[in-house]
C-alpha cells in the first residue's frame, strides 16, 4: 500500500486553512458527567459547508494537473461531498458536476447548485449514483473526484487530527463516523503518526456496517441493503485504497441504532444548542458504549446539513423516546362534567395536554361510553408514570396508546 506521509499531511493542513473555519474543540460537561469522561466536540459541523469534506475536496483539487482542472470534474456523493467539492471547484475555478441520489434532502441538493455546481440525480442510494457518476465521466471526459477511495482526498480529511492534537496534545480516544472511511483513514493514519498511543475508534451505523464487516471477513465486502437515517454514511461498499490503512490504524468500531442517533439530536440542541446531522450524530450517541473512565475523549461532529422536516420528525420523536410526550387512552362516564374533573386531576399532576380525543361512539354501556385519548407532555419516564398511578387512582383505568411510526417501532 502507497505511504501516506506527516510531510503530506502537513502540506494539506496547511491548504485547507484557505478555506475552512477555525473548529475549535467544545468541552461538554453533561457528556463529561454522563461518561464519567473528560469529552470535548469537534464541531466541524459549524464548517461553512456545513461539514468536513470540503477538506479533502479542495486538498484533492490542488494536486490536479491544469488538463485534468480544464476537464471539469465529476463527483458522486450524499450531500456534504457534493458541497465540498462545489465550492472548492468554485475558488478554484473549474466546473464541477456532482451526481446525488435521488433520496437527498433538498436543502442538500440546493445548496450544492448553490456554490455552482451542475446537479444531476440518479439512484436510490449513493453506489447506484456513484455508478451513474463514473459512466458521465467516461462519456464527457470528466475528472473523477471521488468521495472517500481517493487517497488525497482521505489525506485532506485527515488534517482534522493535526488540528485536534495541537489544541489537545494529551487525547486519548478520538471517535471518528465511518462511511466509506476516507474521514476515518486520514483522522486515524495521521494520528498514529503524531502519537501511536492514540485510539481511534470508528463509528458506524448498525444498518450500513459495511467496514465493520470488510474487517470481520478480512477483505473489503458489499453490504446486500442498508437501512440507516444516517444518509452521509449509508454506504454498501468501503473504499478498497482505504481498507488497508482501516485495517492498520482503526482499534475498534461501534456500532449505533438509528434510535440512539435520535436521542443524541436532543441531547445536542438541549445541551450544546447545536444542530448535527445523523451522520455527525454517531460519535455523540457512541460516547455510552465506551466502556472507559477519566479519559479524554473527542468525538468528531462531522456535518450539521440535516433539513427541516427531518429536524422536526427527529425531535417528535425523541420526546416520544423520552416519554416527555405519550398517549393515554380512557373510558369516561357519557355525562356532563366528567372531562373538567379529568383536566382538573391532569393539571394537579402537571401533566400539559398537548391534544384531546373524544370518541362518543366506541361503547353502548352508558356508564362507560366515552374513550377520551389524552396526548400529554411530561417531564419524562418518572413523571409520565406518576400521572399514570393518579389516573389509576383515581379509577379510569388508563391505557398507554403506542405512537405508531417511530423509529422505535420495530
Amino acid at each position: 500500500m502507497e505511504e501516506l506521509t506527516l510531510e503530506q499531511f502537513e502540506e494539506a493542513s496547511d491548504l485547507v486553512k484557505e478555506v475552512t473555519l477555525e473548529t475549535k474543540l467544545v468541552y461538554s460537561e453533561y457528556f463529561s458527567a454522563q461518561t464519567g469522561n473528560k469529552v470535548y466536540f469537534k464541531p466541524e459541523n459549524l464548517q461553512y459547508t456545513g461539514a468536513y469534506k470540503v477538506r479533502g475536496a479542495y486538498y484533492k483539487i490542488s494536486t490536479l494537473t491544469e488538463d485534468e482542472k480544464a476537464k471539469g470534474l465529476i463527483t458522486a456523493s450524499a450531500g456534504n461531498h457534493a458541497q465540498g467539492v462545489a465550492y472548492a471547484a468554485k475558488l478554484a475555478g473549474v466546473k464541477a458536476v456532482v451526481v446525488m441520489p435521488t433520496t437527498t434532502p433538498l436543502m442538500k441538493v440546493n445548496r450544492t447548485k448553490g456554490y455552482g455546481a451542475e446537479v444531476v440525480l440518479a439512484g436510490d442510494v449513493f453506489d447506484e449514483a456513484c455508478d451513474y457518476a463514473y459512466k458521465l465521466a467516461e462519456e464527457k471526459g470528466y475528472t473523477f473526484v471521488h468521495p472517500f477511495n481517493d487517497l488525497a482526498v482521505a489525506t485532506g480529511q485527515g488534517t482534522i487530527s493535526m488540528e485536534i492534537i495541537k489544541e489537545l496534545p494529551t487525547v486519548d480516544y478520538i471517535l471518528v463516523p465511518i462511511g466509506g472511511g476516507g474521514l476515518a483513514t486520514g483522522v486515524s493514519t495521521l494520528a498514529k503518526l503524531l502519537n501511536p498511543k492514540i485510539k481511534v475508534i470508528g463509528v458506524e451505523p448498525a444498518g450500513a456496517n459495511c467496514m465493520q464487516e470488510s474487517l470481520r471477513q478480512g477483505e473489503v465486502v458489499t453490504l446486500p441493503n442498508i437501512n440507516t437515517i444516517a444518509d452521509g454514511t449509508a454506504v454498501k461498499r468501503p473504499g478498497e485504497l482505504l481498507f488497508p490503512y482501516i485495517q492498520q490504524n482503526i482499534d475498534d468500531i461501534i456500532t449505533i441504532e438509528d434510535s440512539e442517533l435520535i436521542v443524541a439530536f436532543l441531547d445536542m440542541v438541549e445541551n450544546h444548542k447545536m444542530i448535527v446531522e445523523n451522520s455527525g450524530l454517531l460519535t455523540v450517541a457512541a460516547l455510552k458504549h465506551m466502556n472507559v473512565q477519566k479519559k479524554k475523549i473527542v468525538s468528531i461532529l462531522s456535518g450539521g446539513n440535516m433539513d427541516v422536516i427531518t429536524m422536526s420528525s427527529i425531535v417528535q420523536h425523541g420526546l416520544i423516546q423520552r416519554d416527555r410526550v405519550f398517549t393515554v387512552s380512557v373510558l369516561l362516564p357519557d355525562k356532563p362534567g366528567e372531562l373538567a374533573k379529568i383536566s382538573a386531576l391532569l393539571a394537579e399532576e402537571h401533566g400539559n395536554i398537548i391534544r384531546l380525543e373524544h370518541n362518543q361512539f366506541i361503547s353502548i354501556n352508558r356508564n362507560a361510553a366515552v374513550e377520551l385519548r389524552i396526548t400529554l407532555e411530561a417531564y419524562g419516564t418518572d413523571h409520565k408514570n406518576q400521572i399514570v398511578s393518579a389516573l389509576t387512582g383515581a379509577g379510569y383505568r388508563p391505557k398507554l396508546v403506542k405512537f405508531k411510526g417511530t423509529y422505535s417501532d420495530s
